[in-house]
């Protein structure tokens, strides 16, 4: 099922915080959102994924506009991984994963075979299954993290949507985790869009990229199109080789401005 968006902006008062964005997520691709902070990605996905109403222009799932869909139709074929997750409940890891499949159960049915198969082999991929009784409070900010995607997964999307997901992971779980998004993708078929920092996973992952500023789109394209020296340099303010050997890889040498004054 495939997303786009024509046109989107957004905004607080008179401050224009997305401004004429515009996309196409099709079934078996993952867009990167890259830019600094500040520059619209988390409130674009936010968007994108109907949490919020778009000041201007629209967002089509699948050719249907997703505001005149309900939310259980939404949450069938979207699934939205914010940066940080918080409760005031106090559920376990399990309960948590489960939420995933609510969008497709009756009323208050409870969980049906296929909901067991799909929660046990995502629990696995994830690398959670010993961590199912723990309270979600008291894990730490990666194991939230994993959870959530875990959470994600078990929606069995036809779109996700997530926001810097590989924040608070280590190395491992950083691959491990797009991997898994990368073979959804793939084999569902879905479409992905990810906020991304770090431009090396952007340009391992990623089929198309879009650079944001301001809240406007300064580049997209593929990878080595978007992510070169030039733009690192113009939009992030960092000095950095761009190279491709078996595949685009970044090298970060500096800050402008920095003590050698360039």
């Amino acid at each position: 099922m495939s997303l786009h968006a024509n046109g989107i902006g957004w905004d607080v008062g008179r401050r224009r915080i997305v401004d004429e964005v515009s996309l196409r997520a099709e079934p078996g691709t993952i867009i990167g959102l890259l830019g600094p902070n500040g520059s619209g990605k988390s409130s674009l996905l936010r968007v994108l994924a109907g949490l919020r109403p778009p000041a201007r222009g629209t967002v089509l799932l699948d050719g249907t506009p997703l505001h005149s869909m309900s939310l259980r139709a939404v949450a069938r074929r979207v699934a939205f991984v914010e940066q940080s997750v918080v409760t005031d409940q106090d559920p376990t890891v399990a309960d948590v994963i489960d939420l995933g499949r609510t969008p497709h159960r009756r009323g208050w049915s409870g969980a049906s075979a296929q909901d067991r198969r799909v929660l046990a082999r995502v629990c696995e991929q994830t690398e959670l299954t010993g961590l199912l009784t723990e309270r979600y409070r008291t894990l730490s900010g990666g194991e939230r993290q994993r959870v959530q995607i875990a959470r994600a997964f078990a929606q069995e999307p036809t779109v996700m949507i997530l926001d810097e997901p590989t924040n608070h992971l280590d190395i491992k779980y950083q691959l491990s985790l797009l991997e898994l998004v990368t073979e959804h993708v793939r084999t569902a078929p879905a479409a992905a869009v990810i906020a991304l920092h770090d431009l090396n996973l952007a340009a391992m992952f990623c089929d198309e990229v879009l650079v944001l500023e301001g809240g406007r789109v300064v580049a997209a394209g593929t990878p080595p199109a978007t992510i070169t020296a030039e733009a690192i340099d113009g939009v992030f303010g960092v000095h950095a080789t761009v190279a491709e050997d078996d595949g685009l890889y970044v090298r970060l040498r500096r800050a402008l401005g920095g003590p050698d004054g360039t």
